[in-house]
């Protein structure tokens, strides 16, 4: 007697019906057994009824599911407990408990999801329980490698080893584009669709979006929950093209019918692409855009630049004419994005030279940010149409992707209710966005105000969180005119170091710090006060003077040599002593610049720094040409 697993079953399916769809194709079954969770277990009489049922039924439209017949592989006594349990890493902290349910859910009757612990605050670990083996098995192949919420979720059979120890070493986040899957590596094709439309995308307890996933083979994420009352919703699909355009197309046909319902008439398609890549699909006298309307019988517009902003560098391109030509469209056009943004990725690798540490990707148009909200309450946030990997390159073999930098900006005091916005609003969109923390000190008390130049602030997160943040102050200062004409903004920041460092920064003469100031164009000073004997628990302030990308290029390179001359036991000292002691702002840390030996060196940086002031627009100009 051979058995049978049929899967994707109408949730109102019972044994009775399923025995009757057997008959209705002149199959005979003996047992059937319908489980909880859209699946049943059907003997045959023998392998060639089997082997017929599979042939006839699998992929048979019953009751609106497509349904999934195949051999039942025995897997000995079933029952519920480690066998039919994953855990899932790398899921982002702010993801709620019945949000992980309803995506896990599309695999299986869910059980249970347990929090476990996790070293990371802005990462979670949950154990998630099905009824079966099979169902966990089945959320392992579909699921793990699936970026969610702009992060590649980890996902394996639990044992009891790693239940253990709750997989709280993270071993998602050092990822590296390969883990056991390739659709992460894939380009995500986004589109808008309008919210009234989600219901008919998800269907009846997610029964539609579950079938096109089933026919396609590729992964769509409906973010239906972001910017509550929005007129549109964002789609994410992922997968390889094939398989994401016939998805899109599979939307399209849902969305139609329902419109067709709604008295609303004919769709369009409304892709969502990066600024960065719109000039490629227009092209010259908008020749590359005309092609693709001309093979496809459609017409393509693109939404204006100036919807842009630094928390939205999306842009929308709108698709109208029939279904298959649209799908026709889309194709090329999402072929052309994907081609685009393997060029740009390749042709960024060498510019991080400049920037040692920063993944190539978090320097694309400011850091990549990759944001999908279209302005605050609009379409929410999204995983990252510009995705980049969350672990860095390493330096001489120092992993430093998780490392927590302080940096300390220096803003005129004038331009204090600017950064911070109406009711904090707009410090709020820089935390959120560049995932940093960032507070602005008050002002002192014992000192006049009219004293008072420039405020403090304090900036503590990776490599990429310290570049997204700075480059947000900046370019709010430009937006707000505190440079006159065309002119970049020129701010103060200051690093620290270990004061052991403060020699081999400067160099013999001052040789190293004029090395870097023309490199990046920015002006570098250390202070001359020296200590006889810095011992390794004291730093030294570093100050860096300049526009955004020269300060940038230097905060790297000085943070590269530091975590170079540590080794690795003692990588990334510099950054996450800084980062405990940034929440006091100093703390009870004694801190001290220089050393005796750099005595030489300091008087250069100084002397160097004011040579160095007066040549460094064309310098700078040469780091940002870079």
């Amino acid at each position: 007697m051979s058995k049978l697993y049929v899967g994707n079953l109408p949730s109102d399916c019972n044994e009775s019906a399923l025995r009757q769809l057997f008959q209705d194709h002149n199959l005979s079954c003996t047992t059937i057994l319908v489980k909880r969770g859209g699946y049943a277990f059907v003997d045959c009489t023998d392998q060639s009824v089997a082997d017929r049922a599979i042939d006839k039924l699998n992929g048979y439209t019953y009751l609106g599911s497509v349904l999934v017949v195949e051999p039942s592989v025995a897997s000995g006594p079933k029952k519920r407990g480690a066998g039919s349990k994953v855990i899932v890493n790398n899921l982002p902290a702010q993801i709620r408990i019945e949000d992980i349910e309803a995506l896990f859910s599309n695999c299986g009757q869910v059980q249970s999801v347990e929090k476990l612990s996790s070293r990371d605050p802005n990462l979670q670990t949950v154990l998630i329980s099905y009824e079966t083996q099979e169902q966990a098995q089945q959320a392992v192949n579909q699921l793990n490698g699936h970026e969610y919420e702009g992060s590649p979720l980890k996902v394996e059979m639990s044992t009891v080893e790693n239940r253990r120890r709750g997989r709280s070493q993270r071993s998602g986040v050092a990822y590296s584009g390969v883990s056991g899957s390739g659709r992460q590596a894939d380009f995500p094709l986004r589109i808008l669709v309008q919210s009234e439309m989600v219901g008919a995308i998800i269907g009846r307890q997610g029964s539609t979006i579950r079938q096109i996933t089933q026919m396609t083979r590729a992964r769509v994420d409906v973010h239906r929950k972001d910017s509550l009352g929005a007129a549109e919703k964002a789609i994410t699909i992922y997968g390889n093209p094939e398989n994401c355009t016939n998805a899109c197309k599979k939307i399209m046909e849902v969305t139609q019918q329902e419109a067709y319902g709604l008295s609303k008439g004919e769709i369009s398609l409304r892709i969502l692409a990066h600024n960065n890549l719109i000039g490629r699909i227009i092209g010259k006298g908008g020749t590359t855009i005309k092609k693709i309307m001309q093979d496809t019988d459609t017409k393509i517009t693109v939404s204006s630049i100036n919807d842009i902003n630094n928390f939205n560098l999306e842009r929308i391109i709108t698709v109208k004419g029939s279904i298959d030509n649209m799908s026709k469209a889309e194709s090329m056009i999402s072929s052309k994005l994907r081609q685009s943004y393997e060029n740009d990725l390749q042709a960024m690798a060498p510019q991080s030279l400049m920037f040692p540490g920063l993944h190539p990707m978090a320097m694309m148009s400011t850091a990549g940010m990759g944001y999908s909200s279209r302005g605050p309450g609009l379409y929410g946030t999204g995983p990252a149409p510009y995705p980049y990997q969350t672990s860095l390159p390493t330096q001489q073999g120092i992993p430093i992707g998780d490392t927590q930098e302080t940096a300390f900006l220096y803003i005129p005091n004038t331009s204090v209710g600017a950064i911070i916005g109406s009711k904090g609003s707009h410090i709020r969109n820089i935390i959120r966005f560049s995932g940093a923390s960032v507070k602005i000190a008050p002002i002192e008390q014992d000192k006049p105000v009219e004293q008072q130049n420039d405020r403090k602030v304090t900036i503590v997160g990776s490599p990429e969180s310290q570049w997204k943040a700075q480059y947000l102050i900046f370019e709010k200062m430009r937006e707000e005119g505190f440079v006159g004409g065309t002119e970049d903004v020129r701010l103060t920041i200051e690093i620290l170091v270990p004061s052991t460092q403060v020699g081999r920064i400067i160099g013999k003469g001052g040789q190293n710090v004029r090395e870097l100031q023309r490199v990046t164009g920015s002006i570098i000073k250390l202070s001359e006060q020296q200590s006889t004997s810095p011992s390794a628990d004291e730093e030294a302030t570093v100050q860096i003077i300049g526009p955004f990308f020269s300060v940038q290029s230097a905060q790297r390179r000085i943070r590269a040599m530091v975590l170079q001359s540590s080794g690795a036991p003692g990588a990334g000292v510099a950054g996450s002593r800084a980062g405990r002691g940034s929440s006091q702002e100093g703390g009870s840390r004694t801190r001290r610049d220089g050393s005796a030996t750099s005595q030489q060196g300091g008087t250069a940086s100084q002397h160097s720094a004011q040579q160095q002031s007066s040549t460094s627009p064309s310098n700078q100009q040469q780091s940002q040409n870079q």
